[in-house]
Protein backbone atom coordinates (compact mmCIF):
# COMPACT_ATOMS: atom_id res chain seq x y z
CA UNK A 1 0.00 0.00 0.00
CA UNK A 2 1.43 3.24 -0.71
CA UNK A 3 2.35 5.62 2.41
CA UNK A 4 1.20 8.73 -0.26
CA UNK A 5 -2.45 10.13 0.62
CA UNK A 6 -2.18 10.42 -3.04
CA UNK A 7 -0.85 8.14 -5.70
CA UNK A 8 -2.09 9.47 -9.59
CA UNK A 9 1.51 11.88 -10.28
CA UNK A 10 3.19 8.78 -9.37
CA UNK A 11 1.57 6.51 -11.57
CA UNK A 12 0.87 9.53 -14.02
CA UNK A 13 4.66 9.98 -14.39
CA UNK A 14 6.61 6.87 -13.79
CA UNK A 15 8.06 8.26 -10.78
CA UNK A 16 9.23 6.95 -7.12
CA UNK A 17 8.43 10.14 -5.49
CA UNK A 18 5.98 13.08 -5.94
CA UNK A 19 9.08 15.65 -5.99
CA UNK A 20 9.02 17.60 -9.07
CA UNK A 21 12.32 19.86 -9.53
CA UNK A 22 11.15 22.94 -11.14
CA UNK A 23 13.30 23.76 -14.55
CA UNK A 24 14.40 27.08 -14.06
CA UNK A 25 16.35 29.08 -17.04
CA UNK A 26 20.08 29.99 -16.49
CA UNK A 27 20.31 27.61 -13.11
CA UNK A 28 19.16 24.46 -14.14
CA UNK A 29 21.71 22.06 -15.62
CA UNK A 30 21.71 18.33 -17.01
CA UNK A 31 23.36 17.21 -13.72
CA UNK A 32 20.82 18.51 -11.84
CA UNK A 33 17.91 16.80 -13.92
CA UNK A 34 20.12 13.91 -13.98
CA UNK A 35 20.61 13.89 -9.84
CA UNK A 36 17.02 14.48 -9.33
CA UNK A 37 15.05 11.72 -11.91
CA UNK A 38 17.96 9.03 -10.78
CA UNK A 39 16.81 9.91 -7.47
CA UNK A 40 13.16 8.81 -7.54
CA UNK A 41 11.33 12.39 -8.46
CA UNK A 42 11.07 14.26 -12.15
CA UNK A 43 13.98 16.33 -12.99
CA UNK A 44 12.60 19.04 -15.34
CA UNK A 45 15.18 20.94 -18.15
CA UNK A 46 14.12 24.53 -18.74
CA UNK A 47 14.61 24.77 -22.98
CA UNK A 48 14.01 28.45 -22.53
CA UNK A 49 17.62 28.60 -21.78
CA UNK A 50 18.40 26.70 -25.45
CA UNK A 51 18.49 26.91 -28.58
CA UNK A 52 17.25 23.39 -30.59
CA UNK A 53 20.88 21.96 -31.36
CA UNK A 54 21.53 22.93 -27.80
CA UNK A 55 18.75 21.65 -26.37
CA UNK A 56 19.55 18.28 -28.25
CA UNK A 57 23.03 18.08 -26.38
CA UNK A 58 21.27 18.72 -23.19
CA UNK A 59 19.47 15.85 -23.67
CA UNK A 60 21.85 13.79 -25.48
CA UNK A 61 23.55 13.92 -22.16
CA UNK A 62 20.95 13.56 -20.09
CA UNK A 63 19.95 10.09 -21.76
CA UNK A 64 23.17 8.91 -21.50
CA UNK A 65 23.26 9.39 -17.69
CA UNK A 66 19.63 7.77 -16.63
CA UNK A 67 16.69 6.45 -18.58
CA UNK A 68 14.39 7.69 -15.74
CA UNK A 69 11.10 9.99 -17.22
CA UNK A 70 12.26 13.70 -17.37
CA UNK A 71 10.34 16.41 -17.83
CA UNK A 72 11.71 19.12 -20.67
CA UNK A 73 9.53 22.82 -20.04
CA UNK A 74 8.90 25.30 -23.06
CA UNK A 75 7.83 29.18 -22.54
CA UNK A 76 4.25 29.88 -24.90
CA UNK A 77 4.53 33.82 -24.55
CA UNK A 78 3.75 35.18 -28.02
CA UNK A 79 7.18 36.92 -29.48
CA UNK A 80 6.93 40.80 -29.27
CA UNK A 81 6.70 43.00 -31.97
CA UNK A 82 8.79 45.77 -32.14
CA UNK A 83 7.71 48.82 -30.11
CA UNK A 84 9.75 51.87 -30.73
CA UNK A 85 8.26 53.87 -28.15
CA UNK A 86 8.54 51.17 -26.03
CA UNK A 87 11.64 50.97 -25.62
CA UNK A 88 12.58 54.66 -25.96
CA UNK A 89 10.74 55.03 -22.87
CA UNK A 90 12.61 52.19 -20.81
CA UNK A 91 15.93 53.38 -22.08
CA UNK A 92 15.22 57.20 -20.44
CA UNK A 93 14.41 55.49 -17.07
CA UNK A 94 17.50 53.28 -17.25
CA UNK A 95 19.51 56.88 -18.67
CA UNK A 96 20.61 58.21 -15.11
CA UNK A 97 22.10 54.75 -13.79
CA UNK A 98 24.54 54.61 -17.48
CA UNK A 99 25.49 58.09 -16.93
CA UNK A 100 26.23 57.08 -13.02
CA UNK A 101 28.57 54.46 -13.99
CA UNK A 102 29.86 56.30 -17.10
CA UNK A 103 28.43 54.09 -19.50
CA UNK A 104 26.67 54.24 -23.22
CA UNK A 105 23.70 52.86 -24.12
CA UNK A 106 23.34 49.74 -26.52
CA UNK A 107 22.65 50.67 -29.89
CA UNK A 108 19.26 49.56 -31.51
CA UNK A 109 15.83 47.80 -30.66
CA UNK A 110 16.13 44.91 -27.97
CA UNK A 111 16.31 41.47 -29.34
CA UNK A 112 14.07 38.67 -28.03
CA UNK A 113 16.66 36.22 -25.60
CA UNK A 114 13.73 33.88 -24.78
CA UNK A 115 12.30 32.09 -27.84
CA UNK A 116 8.52 30.33 -27.47
CA UNK A 117 8.13 26.57 -28.47
CA UNK A 118 7.35 26.41 -32.13
CA UNK A 119 8.14 24.12 -34.90
CA UNK A 120 11.63 23.61 -34.05
CA UNK A 121 11.22 22.71 -30.27
CA UNK A 122 8.33 20.49 -31.85
CA UNK A 123 11.14 18.52 -33.53
CA UNK A 124 13.07 17.75 -30.52
CA UNK A 125 10.07 16.62 -28.43
CA UNK A 126 9.22 14.12 -31.13
CA UNK A 127 12.88 12.93 -31.36
CA UNK A 128 13.85 12.57 -27.87
CA UNK A 129 10.04 11.87 -26.88
CA UNK A 130 10.55 13.04 -22.99
CA UNK A 131 8.27 11.48 -20.78
CA UNK A 132 6.82 14.75 -19.53
CA UNK A 133 6.58 18.08 -21.38
CA UNK A 134 5.51 20.88 -19.23
CA UNK A 135 4.68 24.37 -20.73
CA UNK A 136 4.67 27.95 -18.48
CA UNK A 137 3.12 31.24 -20.01
CA UNK A 138 0.13 28.68 -20.90
CA UNK A 139 -0.49 26.41 -23.74
CA UNK A 140 1.18 26.14 -27.07
CA UNK A 141 -1.11 26.31 -30.06
CA UNK A 142 -3.49 23.63 -30.84
CA UNK A 143 -1.25 21.98 -33.97
CA UNK A 144 1.82 22.12 -31.68
CA UNK A 145 0.22 20.83 -28.91
CA UNK A 146 -1.40 17.81 -30.95
CA UNK A 147 2.18 17.15 -32.23
CA UNK A 148 3.58 16.76 -28.41
CA UNK A 149 0.66 14.74 -27.64
CA UNK A 150 1.15 12.44 -30.35
CA UNK A 151 4.29 11.69 -28.99
CA UNK A 152 2.70 10.20 -25.71
CA UNK A 153 4.23 12.47 -23.60
CA UNK A 154 2.27 13.84 -20.30
CA UNK A 155 1.12 17.46 -20.55
CA UNK A 156 1.49 20.27 -17.89
CA UNK A 157 1.37 23.56 -17.49
CA UNK A 158 0.97 26.12 -14.45
CA UNK A 159 -2.13 28.35 -13.48
CA UNK A 160 -1.68 31.35 -11.09
CA UNK A 161 -5.53 31.02 -10.83
CA UNK A 162 -8.56 28.95 -10.26
CA UNK A 163 -10.04 29.96 -14.17
CA UNK A 164 -6.22 29.57 -15.71
CA UNK A 165 -6.53 26.07 -13.79
CA UNK A 166 -9.58 25.39 -15.82
CA UNK A 167 -8.77 26.90 -18.90
CA UNK A 168 -5.73 24.59 -19.07
CA UNK A 169 -8.00 21.16 -17.64
CA UNK A 170 -9.84 22.39 -20.99
CA UNK A 171 -7.52 22.07 -23.57
CA UNK A 172 -6.64 18.05 -21.83
CA UNK A 173 -3.63 18.63 -20.15
CA UNK A 174 -2.86 15.53 -17.86
CA UNK A 175 -1.71 17.29 -14.51
CA UNK A 176 -2.02 21.43 -13.23
CA UNK A 177 0.71 23.08 -11.53
CA UNK A 178 -1.08 25.41 -9.34
CA UNK A 179 1.69 28.05 -8.83
CA UNK A 180 1.39 30.49 -5.36
CA UNK A 181 2.68 33.69 -5.02
CA UNK A 182 5.33 32.80 -3.20
CA UNK A 183 7.31 30.95 -5.74
CA UNK A 184 10.51 32.36 -7.02
CA UNK A 185 11.35 33.13 -10.87
CA UNK A 186 8.58 33.93 -13.63
CA UNK A 187 4.42 33.40 -12.97
CA UNK A 188 3.10 31.12 -15.07
CA UNK A 189 -0.18 33.73 -15.36
CA UNK A 190 -1.57 33.92 -19.45
CA UNK A 191 -4.88 34.86 -18.23
CA UNK A 192 -4.83 37.48 -15.42
CA UNK A 193 -1.87 39.95 -15.02
CA UNK A 194 -2.87 41.38 -12.20
CA UNK A 195 -0.37 40.51 -9.62
CA UNK A 196 -2.23 42.36 -6.97
CA UNK A 197 -4.60 39.76 -7.06
CA UNK A 198 -2.84 36.14 -7.24
CA UNK A 199 -3.39 33.85 -4.30
CA UNK A 200 -0.85 32.27 -1.93
CA UNK A 201 -0.20 28.25 -2.32
CA UNK A 202 -2.86 27.97 1.02
CA UNK A 203 -5.75 29.08 -0.69
CA UNK A 204 -5.13 28.50 -4.75
CA UNK A 205 -4.16 24.78 -4.38
CA UNK A 206 -7.22 23.22 -2.72
CA UNK A 207 -9.33 25.83 -5.09
CA UNK A 208 -7.58 24.47 -7.96
CA UNK A 209 -7.70 20.30 -6.33
CA UNK A 210 -11.86 21.05 -6.64
CA UNK A 211 -12.16 22.36 -9.46
CA UNK A 212 -10.31 20.26 -11.89
CA UNK A 213 -10.20 16.90 -12.69
CA UNK A 214 -6.47 16.22 -13.04
CA UNK A 215 -3.87 15.61 -10.59
CA UNK A 216 -2.65 18.79 -8.82
CA UNK A 217 0.59 19.92 -8.26
CA UNK A 218 1.58 22.72 -5.46
CA UNK A 219 4.31 25.42 -6.14
CA UNK A 220 5.11 28.12 -4.01
CA UNK A 221 6.48 28.36 -0.66
CA UNK A 222 7.92 24.80 -0.71
CA UNK A 223 11.46 24.02 0.91
CA UNK A 224 11.09 21.10 3.31
CA UNK A 225 9.12 17.90 3.67
CA UNK A 226 6.33 19.91 5.97
CA UNK A 227 5.50 22.28 2.77
CA UNK A 228 5.65 18.70 0.97
CA UNK A 229 3.20 17.01 3.42
CA UNK A 230 0.87 20.26 3.80
CA UNK A 231 0.87 19.88 -0.36
CA UNK A 232 -1.01 16.70 0.10
CA UNK A 233 -3.21 17.87 2.78
CA UNK A 234 -4.42 20.27 0.69
CA UNK A 235 -5.58 18.43 -1.98
CA UNK A 236 -2.35 18.40 -4.37
CA UNK A 237 -0.70 15.11 -5.93
CA UNK A 238 2.77 16.21 -5.50
CA UNK A 239 4.93 19.14 -5.49
CA UNK A 240 6.64 21.45 -7.75
CA UNK A 241 10.34 22.84 -6.03
CA UNK A 242 12.48 25.28 -7.24
CA UNK A 243 14.77 27.84 -4.95
CA UNK A 244 15.47 24.82 -2.76
CA UNK A 245 17.63 23.01 -5.58
CA UNK A 246 19.17 26.69 -6.38
CA UNK A 247 21.21 25.49 -2.90
CA UNK A 248 22.69 22.33 -4.76
CA UNK A 249 26.27 22.12 -6.47
CA UNK A 250 24.41 21.34 -9.47
CA UNK A 251 22.71 24.43 -10.04
CA UNK A 252 24.59 26.91 -12.40
CA UNK A 253 24.20 30.59 -10.50
CA UNK A 254 26.94 33.51 -10.37
CA UNK A 255 28.55 34.18 -6.88
CA UNK A 256 26.50 37.30 -6.46
CA UNK A 257 23.22 35.36 -6.86
CA UNK A 258 24.39 32.51 -4.14
CA UNK A 259 25.02 35.64 -1.99
CA UNK A 260 21.56 37.03 -2.26
CA UNK A 261 19.86 33.27 -1.75
CA UNK A 262 21.49 33.08 1.49
CA UNK A 263 20.10 36.22 3.22
CA UNK A 264 16.67 35.91 1.15
CA UNK A 265 14.18 35.37 3.56
CA UNK A 266 10.39 36.29 4.16
CA UNK A 267 10.84 39.74 3.72
CA UNK A 268 13.04 40.87 0.99
CA UNK A 269 11.60 39.09 -2.19
CA UNK A 270 9.66 41.22 -4.34
CA UNK A 271 7.73 40.34 -7.84
CA UNK A 272 9.19 42.33 -10.76
CA UNK A 273 8.65 42.68 -14.52
CA UNK A 274 11.94 45.16 -14.79
CA UNK A 275 14.63 42.46 -15.88
CA UNK A 276 12.53 40.51 -18.49
CA UNK A 277 9.18 42.29 -18.59
CA UNK A 278 7.37 39.69 -16.63
CA UNK A 279 6.59 39.97 -13.42
CA UNK A 280 9.01 37.26 -11.75
CA UNK A 281 9.99 36.64 -7.81
CA UNK A 282 13.47 37.99 -6.70
CA UNK A 283 15.41 39.28 -3.71
CA UNK A 284 15.17 42.96 -3.59
CA UNK A 285 18.16 44.94 -5.12
CA UNK A 286 18.75 48.79 -5.83
CA UNK A 287 16.91 48.21 -9.37
CA UNK A 288 13.27 46.99 -7.63
CA UNK A 289 13.71 49.90 -5.02
CA UNK A 290 14.40 52.75 -7.45
CA UNK A 291 12.21 51.82 -10.38
CA UNK A 292 10.15 49.18 -9.04
CA UNK A 293 9.48 46.75 -8.07
CA UNK A 294 7.00 46.68 -11.04
CA UNK A 295 7.04 49.38 -13.76
CA UNK A 296 4.59 50.00 -16.74
CA UNK A 297 7.84 51.20 -18.77
CA UNK A 298 9.63 48.01 -18.52
CA UNK A 299 9.14 46.46 -22.18
CA UNK A 300 7.52 43.29 -23.54
CA UNK A 301 8.91 39.87 -22.62
CA UNK A 302 11.54 39.00 -22.81
CA UNK A 303 13.31 41.98 -23.90
CA UNK A 304 14.07 44.10 -21.42
CA UNK A 305 17.37 42.32 -19.61
CA UNK A 306 19.08 43.17 -23.08
CA UNK A 307 19.30 46.95 -22.31
CA UNK A 308 20.31 46.21 -18.55
CA UNK A 309 22.77 43.91 -20.05
CA UNK A 310 25.93 46.44 -19.43
CA UNK A 311 24.91 47.89 -16.34
CA UNK A 312 24.83 44.67 -14.99
CA UNK A 313 27.93 43.40 -16.31
CA UNK A 314 29.79 47.00 -14.72
CA UNK A 315 27.91 46.37 -11.57
CA UNK A 316 28.72 42.60 -11.17
CA UNK A 317 32.77 43.44 -12.04
CA UNK A 318 32.58 45.53 -9.04
CA UNK A 319 31.20 43.26 -6.60
CA UNK A 320 27.45 44.40 -6.56
CA UNK A 321 24.15 42.83 -7.70
CA UNK A 322 22.74 46.23 -8.69
CA UNK A 323 20.90 45.34 -11.62
CA UNK A 324 21.20 41.19 -11.86
CA UNK A 325 18.04 39.45 -11.41
CA UNK A 326 18.10 37.36 -8.14
CA UNK A 327 15.18 34.99 -8.75
CA UNK A 328 14.36 33.69 -4.91
CA UNK A 329 10.98 32.53 -3.69
CA UNK A 330 9.72 33.39 -0.44
CA UNK A 331 10.75 29.94 1.44
CA UNK A 332 14.51 30.35 0.18
CA UNK A 333 15.60 30.68 4.53
CA UNK A 334 14.26 26.98 5.03
CA UNK A 335 16.64 25.95 2.11
CA UNK A 336 19.64 23.86 3.14
CA UNK A 337 23.04 23.19 1.42
CA UNK A 338 22.78 19.52 -0.48
CA UNK A 339 23.33 17.51 -3.86
CA UNK A 340 20.05 17.66 -5.85
CA UNK A 341 19.53 13.70 -5.25
CA UNK A 342 19.86 14.15 -1.24
CA UNK A 343 17.34 17.11 -1.57
CA UNK A 344 14.77 15.03 -3.27
CA UNK A 345 14.99 11.89 -1.27
CA UNK A 346 14.93 14.84 2.27
CA UNK A 347 11.61 16.42 0.60
CA UNK A 348 9.50 13.08 0.57
CA UNK A 349 11.43 11.67 4.05
CA UNK A 350 10.18 14.78 5.50
CA UNK A 351 7.01 14.39 4.34
CA UNK A 352 6.00 11.36 5.24
CA UNK A 353 7.38 11.82 8.48
CA UNK A 354 4.91 14.79 8.86
CA UNK A 355 2.04 12.52 7.43
CA UNK A 356 2.68 9.97 9.55
CA UNK A 357 2.81 11.77 12.63
CA UNK A 358 -0.54 13.28 11.17
CA UNK A 359 -1.99 10.80 10.99
CA UNK A 360 -0.71 9.10 14.70
CA UNK A 361 -2.08 12.80 16.41
CA UNK A 362 -5.72 12.46 14.58
CA UNK A 363 -6.16 9.31 15.94
CA UNK A 364 -5.08 10.06 19.24
CA UNK A 365 -7.48 12.58 19.37
CA UNK A 366 -10.34 10.46 18.62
Amino acid sequence: MTPWPDQRLLDLFAIDLPVIQAPMAGATTPAMVIAVSAAGGLGSLPSAQYAPAELRAALDEIRAATARPINVNFFCHQAPRPDAAAEARWRARLAPFYAEAGLVPPPGPAGAARAPFDDGFAAVVEEYRPEVVSFHFGLPADDLLARVRRTGARIVSSATTVAEARALAARGVDAVIAMGAEAGGHRGSFLDPDMATQAGTMALVPQVADAVGVPVIAAGGIADGRGVAAAFMLGAAGVQVGTAYLFTPEAKLPPLHRAALARAGDDNTALTNLFTGRPARGVVNRLMRELGPLSADAPAFPTAGAALAPLRQAAEAAGRDDFTNLWSGQAAALARATTSAELTRALAAGALDCLRRSRGGSRAML
